[in-house]
């Protein structure tokens, strides 16, 4: 049986990533992180959304709140304002320190326990000027670490469907494969309507845009 684990942050790039589990995996089980977040409460909600949508066989939610309590980021700390000036070539202060490995641990070791021998997680290398734990680099140097750490060895995929994607394909595929985008959030700002200038609602606004679709989610700004 092919039983993956799903990482679903109620993002866009994580829903097509559990879209796309949902038809190449016989199971699917889903983990959520809840790490003190500025949009914790929307994304929490997303989750459960799209739990009741794709009936996984599990779901967990974690309290990673310490993420919160070491700082270091706008998404957790909000004496620090977010990004509004577009992707660079630097590090964002929305990156949250060396958090896609820290989720991906926790991942693994649940992998472990229900003998699941994939996981997925909807990281995008589109990202990685800002986010090094973005990068494909990263998930295979990861991917070693996990062959030679769990008890399964090798037997524990990282799954990375949208890592080469654009974010405007990522909405082209979330469309083929029936996608719900209006039980997804992307902004890092608010929880009831996205703000509209964050790097993300942009990001996502422009993907809308490009791929030629109308992003079903309620903007502050139209």
């Amino acid at each position: 049986m092919n039983r993956a684990i799903v990482l679903v942050s109620g993002g866009m790039d994580s829903l097509v990533c559990a879209a796309s589990a949902a038809v190449h995996c016989d199971e699917i089980n889903f983990l959520h992180f809840s790490y003190g977040q500025r949009t914790q409460e929307k994304e929490l909600a997303c989750f459960e959304a799209l739990v009741q949508h794709y009936s996984p066989e599990r779901a967990k939610v974690v309290d990673y709140h310490w993420l919160r309590e070491i700082g270091g980021s706008a998404l957790t700390d909000t004496s620090h304002q977010i990004n509004t000036h577009g992707v660079g070539t630097e590090i964002p202060n929305t990156y949250v320190p060396f958090r896609n490995a820290t989720l991906l641990c926790a991942a693994v070791a649940w992998a472990e326990v229900i003998d699941a021998n994939s996981i997925y997680i909807g990281a995008v290398e589109e990202d990685s000027s800002g986010y090094p734990d973005c990068r494909e680099e990263f998930f295979k140097d990861f991917s070693a670490a996990v062959a030679s750490g769990s008890k399964k060895g090798s037997g524990i995929l990282i799954e990375t469907p949208v890592l080469h994607l654009s974010k405007a394909e990522i909405v082209n595929l979330g469309m083929k494969l029936d996608a719900p985008f209006h039980l997804s959030w992307s902004c890092y700002a608010d929880n009831n309507e996205a703000c509209c200038v964050c790097d993300s609602c942009h990001l996502r606004k422009q993907a809308f845009a490009a791929a030629g679709y109308t992003d079903p989610i309620k903007y502050r700004l139209g």
